[in-house]
């Protein structure tokens, strides 16, 4: 029998036959297992339904919250709280869908409300072998689980409610494999952006990468989340790891997780959930995961990152000139001159959340740097935002809200937050911030707003010195 690769494997087993006429240049059908919407992109779509008539094909698959327009304050006002009336009417829009078309929903007053991204996994609703879509390319999160999970569009999100199933292009496969194991006090978060600076954000373009190595086998699930979450800056539309121990254990006693003999059977069938060895990829790439340091990005793409004990890069020593180009556009945005230490670059704010670093480890990793400290004068504003109501309640549980809020921090309610300039949380024209957020292009956080994404122990010690700042940097502070 032949080798396969995950993506193989989960791709053959979702696959629709369409017929020995099928045109082979044609896209395939995937059955689609589990569909995650939010209040953004599915208005529309449930509207498809309602003038066709249709009914969501198997709604029990379907889990719903709203994230992206939800305030982080006065959550006790409920949607009543949303000062922006479109913000506020996709919201109440969402809650009705549900309603009328049988929908799970953790809405506003749910302690389970959250980023979709965050809850999926944490309720055990992502389970590996699946197929998981989202009407948000931030979906691969998911893959992290041994599940090929993506993002599509608003009319492909329509079409999963109607009919469960998805057309979509074959994509090739890549592994990037990461060995040894990090070194202390490196993220999942400096991986990745180590990974993206090296290939691009066009480098796994039309791929699914899996990655592999003593490196992932080492990571945590939140860890393995964050680096997943990450692959579609490198262009990638999956990211996928394979099943092990972690994933399992990660799983036991979630609540939309199978249990008794049924867990029993899963697990026989999720250990299987692995690349094959001599298994072939498409392409295949090799990181040394003892040069990866903390890391920083100095312009408007997540590949524009360096170390953060380097220097901003100068374009007149780049060859390609379509990226110096690039580059030059980037510094005169982000304010910033060439050969400028990253650690000289001063902050005005710094935003700890979203859904590639808003998890209980994540929090725990800030909150260690910030213990008994304070964060800089100069920072005008600091941020928390956990990803669910669940995690919150952990954070609470274990005090680190309190070690947030006594080093200058505001201690907020779920969401997206300052992720992107669609609520309330956003940086204002000018303003730079550190964030552990995922995507630093212009204007994301807010209108002419400066981004530089970091990890959660770079954020917090990046606020405690008031300009961008390696975690080890707070013993000298």
């Amino acid at each position: 029998m032949t080798a396969q690769t995950l993506f193989d494997k989960l791709w053959q087993r979702h696959l629709v036959p369409l017929g020995a006429d099928a045109d082979p240049d044609a896209p395939s059908l995937l059955y689609v297992d589990r569909h995650l919407v939010y209040e953004v992109t599915s208005p529309q779509a449930f509207e498809g339904l309602r003038l066709g008539g249709r009914k969501p094909w198997r709604a029990a698959t379907v889990l719903a919250t709203a994230d992206h327009n939800v305030p982080t304050t006065a959550r006790a006002l409920g949607v009543a709280g949303i000062s922006d009336p479109l913000s506020r009417r996709q919201v109440e829009q969402l809650g009705r869908n549900c309603a009328e078309f049988g929908i799970t929903e953790f809405g506003l007053g749910d302690r389970r409300q959250g980023i979709i991204h965050v809850i999926g996994p944490e309720q055990g609703a992502t389970l590996p072998g699946m197929t998981v879509v989202a009407g948000d390319s931030h979906t691969s999160t998911h893959g992290a689980f041994g599940a090929l999970a993506f993002g599509v569009g608003t009319s492909e999100v329509e079409h999963v409610l109607a009919t469960q199933c998805l057309s979509v292009r074959r994509m090739k496969t890549m592994l990037v494999r990461i060995d040894p194991a990090l070194p202390w006090g490196i993220s999942a978060k400096d991986l990745a952006l180590h990974i993206i600076g090296r290939i691009g954000t066009a480098g796994a373009t039309g791929h699914a990468i899996e990655f592999a190595g003593e490196a992932i086998s080492r990571l945590s699930m939140e860890g393995r989340m964050t680096l997943c979450n990450m692959a579609i800056e490198a262009g990638a539309r999956v990211g996928l790891i394979g099943v092990d121990a972690t994933t399992i254990d990660y799983l036991t006693g979630r609540p939309y997780a199978p249990s008794g003999a049924l867990w029993e059977r899963a697990v026989a069938d999720w250990r299987g959930l692995r690349s094959d060895a001599g298994a072939a990829f498409d392409a295949c790439i090799d990181i040394d995961a003892s040069h990866v340091r903390p890391m920083a990005t100095w312009g408007t793409s997540p590949e524009m990152v360096v170390p953060i004990d380097a220097q901003v890069p100068d374009p007149a020593l780049e060859s390609d000139r379509a990226k110096a180009a690039a580059m030059t556009r980037a510094l005169e945005y982000m304010g910033l001159q060439p050969g400028t230490p990253m650690r000289d670059i001063v902050l005005d704010k710094v935003f700890i959340g979203s859904c590639t670093n808003s998890r209980i480890e994540d929090l725990r990793a800030a909150a260690a740097v910030l213990a008994g400290r304070r964060i800089a004068p100069n920072i005008r504003q600091a941020l928390v935002v956990p990803g669910s109501g669940l995690v919150k309640a952990q954070a609470e549980a274990e005090g680190l809200h309190r070690v947030f809020r006594n080093a200058g921090f505001e201690w907020r309610d779920p969401g997206c937050s300052m992720c992107l300039g669609m609520n309330d949380d956003r940086l204002q024209p000018g303003e730079r911030c550190a964030s552990t957020s995922n995507r630093n292009f212009e204007g994301r956080q807010g209108a002419l707003g400066r981004s530089h994404l970091v990890s959660p122990a770079a954020a917090a010690a990046s606020a405690l010195a008031g300009r961008l700042a390696a975690p080890d940097a707070w013993s000298t502070l």
